[in-house]
Parts: C-alpha cells; structure tokens; sequence
C-alpha cells in the first residue's frame, strides 16, 4: 500500500452482488480497517484494494455503511476509486446483458455526505476523464457498452413499482441504490470515482414481460464473466 510521501497510486475496486462468489480476490490479503463510522474489511493485492460494498456478513442495499467505506479507503491511501454495479434499464434500447459507464446521477431522496456538522458544500460531477478510461478498458471486452447516461438512485430493498417506474423513465437511464452515495462521498474526499452499471434487468413495466428476481439473479451470471476480464486486465494492466 501506499506509504506516506509515495506517489505510487492505489486503485480501489468496489463490488456488489455480482462479485459475492468471484474467485479472483481469494488470494489477496485480508484486513479490517477502522474509522469513524465502523470497521470495513478489505482484500488487497499490490497497490490494489478490492472492497465488497455489502460487507461480510452481507447486508441489504439499505443498511450498506457508505461513509465507512469510503472513510477506509481514502484512510489506505486510495486516490481512485472504480465501482461495479449492478442496475435495471428504464429504456428499452438499453437491454439486460449490457453495459454502461455513466456520467451523472440523481439521488434527492437521501444523501450521504461527511459535511454532517460543518457548514462545507460541494458541486458534484462524475470524474468524465476516469469514465472514458474505464470506457475503453471494458471495449476490449464487450461491445455491449455506452459511455454516458444519467444513474438514479433509489432506497430499496424493494424495487420500484410500476407508477415510480413510469415517473422516473422521463429522467434517467438505470436504476440502482449504491452508485449515488458513494460518488458522493468519494467527491467530497477528492477521490476520482467512476462505475461500470452491469445492466442486469428492465426495470419494473419498462417492457410485458414480468420482472422476477430469478431473471434477475440469471442475467447477473450471464454479466460476471465479463466483469471479471474487465477486473483482471484492470487489475494487470491499470487504468489506460
């Protein structure tokens, strides 16, 4: 890991669902690290940190310790932070099995911030220059890929009806409820921060067909595969 004075970077890999089962972190070493809001456990190798957003044990979308996290990472030296998640499609070009590296974000129902009791603002922005790097890492691997889209955050654990579906079509690209919350609090700590969205389902009435969470779970083994080459050639060669 990065030691006080070095200039060696240190990239961060933060996972959800889809990486629960992956074997390419088993290797790594493990460590807790504490902070102010909690203990995170992360896996490390090298000058790369891998963190699994849920935790160990799991827990919900919800009750995930966003501030912890963060908090870890930047504590380890971390100055660049690459998200995998897993989202739902509001558009119906945008079909499940594919991917998209967006470039923006609504969460207005709740937002995690540090700035708790100091009078401190920040304009947000997704770091565009990490996105098209990511971008043209993952085109090595898949076609199925978009750079730019706006990511809208909701609560959970429940997903969405079919009227907050129709209500939140007209404004954004994908759903998830993690993305929002940590760009937020990686922005308000200076870390570069971008996501590759592994679009797994549509969302709730975007199309006929019901939405179950079997299909879900399916579509999210059809994308892991992928996500594990863009990691391993991450992981091998860096961010481009």
């Amino acid at each position: 890991m990065k030691k006080q004075g070095s200039k060696t970077p240190v990239t961060a890999i933060i996972g959800g669902t889809s990486l629960m089962n992956s074997t390419i972190f088993s290797s790594w070493k493990t460590e807790r690290v504490k902070t102010a809001h909690g203990t995170v456990q992360v896996m490390i190798d090298g000058n790369t940190v891998f963190l699994q957003r849920h935790g160990e044990p799991a827990v919900p979308p919800h009750k995930i310790n966003h501030k912890a996290n963060i908090e870890a990472l930047k504590n380890m030296g971390v100055d660049t932070i690459i998200a995998i998640n897993s989202v739902g499609s509001l558009k119906t070009a945008l079909k499940p099995g594919s991917f998209m590296v967006p470039d923006d974000f609504i969460s207005i129902w709740h937002i995690d911030t540090f700035f708790d009791k100091e009078m401190r603002f920040m304009v947000p922005g997704m770091d565009k220059k990490l996105g098209k790097s990511l971008y043209n890492l993952c085109k090595e691997h898949t076609a199925n890929l978009r750079f730019g889209g706006i990511y809208i955050q909701t609560i959970g654990p429940r997903l969405e009806t079919k009227a907050e579906i129709r209500m939140l079509k007209g404004y954004g690209h994908i759903i998830g409820m993690t993305m929002a919350s940590e760009a937020t609090l990686s922005m308000e700590y200076d870390i570069p921060y971008t996501s590759l969205c592994s679009i797994d389902n549509y969302c709730n009435g975007i199309v006929k067909i019901p939405l179950t969470m079997e299909k879900i779970q399916k579509n999210i083994v059809k994308n892991i595969g992928i996500i594990e080459e863009v990691i391993k050639t991450l992981i091998e060669k860096g961010i481009p």
